[in-house]
């Protein structure tokens, strides 16, 4: 038996959409789906899904609604997605299965793939920045190194998911370090498909790709996690030059990137800022363009 974790915040119609997707889908596995917000739109949503059990959360964010969550969890396994995205419908059965299969695992990750249109500049971002992290993956994986697994879609053993600190700003990367740190491998599985909407202006690409770096710095300050070799700007750099060549399909995407190399650099900048005079909380903005995705 599994359980489906859904955190989410003022998002009924994809929501909505999700847990139909979910009722639908045929698990081999006993679940129980749980959908965890603060807010009476979610409440309601859920109400129309007699087999969904409702969790209202205080409203302090994700860290603290997946704290507040996890004494409800039935079965060994918890599987934590979001409630703006959508999956195909085995998705979550290939990552259950594999975590099975492969007892030297702690956790396993989907994939995300936009559905943004790669023909305009943040839709060409997202294409891009989800193909290198899909490559970082896979690769780590492979070799048995440490990856964070993606917050979008994500399994693991509910025994070893630790307590998050409420001012955590990437649960899970922290839930990642920590299984990791724990003596388990991470896994990935290419064909556990997450759909997801990117950010669709300049204010919201900031805002989300500042909120994910500072996250993944600030879990490399906590003293367990400090020799994780987790993501930096040396690594993005080193990564990206090769990529430069082989994705780019036109010279207007080929220029596209050598803008993407001067954005990433500010967020960067900024996010040692961020954490260098302790205003983490100040990046907590909804970032709106991502809701709209039916």
């Amino acid at each position: 038996m599994f359980s489906l974790v859904i955190t989410t915040f003022n998002e009924p119609k994809t929501l909505e959409r999700l847990l139909l997707s979910i009722k639908k889908a045929k698990f081999k596995e006993e679940y129980k789906v749980f959908v965890v917000a603060p807010d009476e739109n979610s409440k309601k949503v859920v109400a129309r899904f007699p087999e969904v059990r409702f969790l209202r959360d205080k409203g302090k964010g994700k860290p603290s609604a997946l704290n507040f969550a996890l004494k409800y969890l039935k079965g060994d396994i918890a599987v934590f997605t979001d409630g703006d995205i959508y999956f195909k419908g085995d998705s979550v059965e290939k990552l259950i299965l594999h975590l099975r299969e492969n007892p030297e695992l702690g956790a396993v990750s989907g994939r995300p793939v936009p559905i943004n249109k790669r023909d305009n500049f943040f839709g060409f971002l997202a294409h891009f920045l989800t193909f290198s992290a899909h490559q970082w993956r896979k690769k780590a994986s492979a070799l048995g190194e440490y990856f964070d697994c993606s917050g979008y879609l994500f399994a693991c053993y509910k025994d070893i998911i630790p307590f998050l600190p409420e001012d955590c700003l990437a649960e899970d990367s922290y839930i990642s370090s920590w299984i990791f740190k724990k003596g388990y491998k991470i896994g990935y599985v290419e064909q556990g498909v997450v759909f997801v909407k990117f950010p669709t202006n300049l204010s919201d690409w900031l805002c989300q790709k500042t909120r994910t770096i500072t996250g993944q710095r600030q879990i490399r300050r906590v003293k367990e996690f400090k020799d994780l070799k987790t993501r930096s700007l040396f690594k993005e750099i080193k990564q990206g030059v090769w990529l430069l060549f082989i994705f780019p399909e036109n010279i207007k995407e080929f220029f596209w990137l050598i803008l993407l190399c001067f954005l990433r650099l500010y967020v960067w900048i900024k996010s040692f800022f961020v954490l260098k005079f302790r205003k983490e909380k100040d990046i907590w903005k909804r970032v709106e363009t991502t809701k709209n995705n039916l």
